[in-house]
């Protein structure tokens, strides 16, 4: 068992799928085309087979209906929410007006009912102040070394970040990153994937040298193969996956456009230490967000 790679997940499968308007502006990974009634049968499907994927593989999965048409991105619930080992729940201050709808009262009242939760803690009352930290979009957490890893973003407010990893105990290590356009990445996790023993970074896209630098040894200290990706291969979301606990052990669950897109040698790496799943999303992935973004990891010891 490992305390970076959950057994259990919450999924949100899209009754209502489209690309969201109010996050276009800083989300280069996110496609122009609006979405249409097929492509919100495709994104429901997709989502479905993935969920019931994980299950074959012994991740217990607690899929949620998102069916309020006023939450087009309510299928990545990892930004409004995390949980951690002790009990513990955060909820996040979120940018965009209509994804602060996302925050569901069913979701926290499961955690409290079928596992141990000691506390939440709200951070959402910052959204007023203009004060916002995505959860772990904005954050990738190590959670052994209780590093919060996190770029530098409209979407991960510095006062909002060093709050949650006060109370939750965590460093932050904060860097500025962006693509070969210049366009800073909105998202960490969309920049990197932090395993139990490796991790899987867009290196060159850390825009100081001596930052960069910095980071990948911090990642190599903890004992961890730092296995770098190109730009090309971010674009693709090969750094948006996450690590989970299946029932014959570790598993990597990645895209089928981020598997394509890694080398063999790549992936004869990344086997090495974990089973990759790779799952087919790619209608969700017009929204701007890969597997990583559809998992929200339960880090909560369960009542039975």
């Amino acid at each position: 068992m490992s305390v970076q790679a959950p057994s259990a997940v919450i999924m949100v499968r899209p009754h209502h799928f489209t690309v969201n308007t109010e996050t276009a502006s800083d989300n280069a990974f996110q496609s122009n085309v609006m979405s249409d009634a097929d492509h919100t049968v495709r994104a429901y499907k997709e989502h479905t087979t993935a969920s019931d994927m994980l299950r074959a593989q012994g991740v217990r999965v607690h899929v949620f209906e998102g069916d309020d048409p006023q939450t087009p991105d309510c299928v990545f619930p990892n930004n409004w929410f995390s949980t951690h080992a002790g009990g513990h729940v955060a909820v996040f201050p979120m940018k965009a007006q209509n994804r602060r709808l996302e925050r569901r009262h069913d979701v926290l009242e499961m955690l409290k009912t079928d596992y141990r939760v000691q506390d939440i803690i709200d951070y959402s009352g910052l959204e007023p102040d203009g004060l916002f930290l995505e959860g772990t979009g904005a954050m990738v957490l190590d959670h052994i070394d209780r590093v919060a890893y996190a770029v530098e973003s409209d979407r991960t407010n510095p006062i909002a970040l060093e709050r949650f990893c006060t109370h939750f105990n965590f460093e932050p290590m904060v860097f500025a990153a962006e693509d070969d356009a210049g366009r800073s990445i909105y998202h960490t996790n969309v920049l990197m994937c932090i395993g139990t023993r490796f991790a899987l970074v867009g290196t060159s896209m850390i825009s100081d040298p001596a930052r960069r630098r910095e980071v990948i040894k911090r990642l190599e200290t903890s004992g961890r193969q730092v296995i770098d990706l190109t730009t090309v291969q971010i674009g693709k979301f090969a750094g948006n996956a996450i690590e989970l606990m299946g029932k014959d052990g570790p598993i990597l669950a990645l895209s089928q456009t981020a598997y394509d897109v890694l080398t063999l040698e790549q992936r004869n790496q990344i086997s090495a230490y974990v089973e990759m799943l790779p799952l087919a999303i790619p209608t969700i992935e017009m929204a701007g967000g890969s597997v990583r973004c559809t998992i929200a990891g339960i880090h909560l010891a369960p009542r039975n």
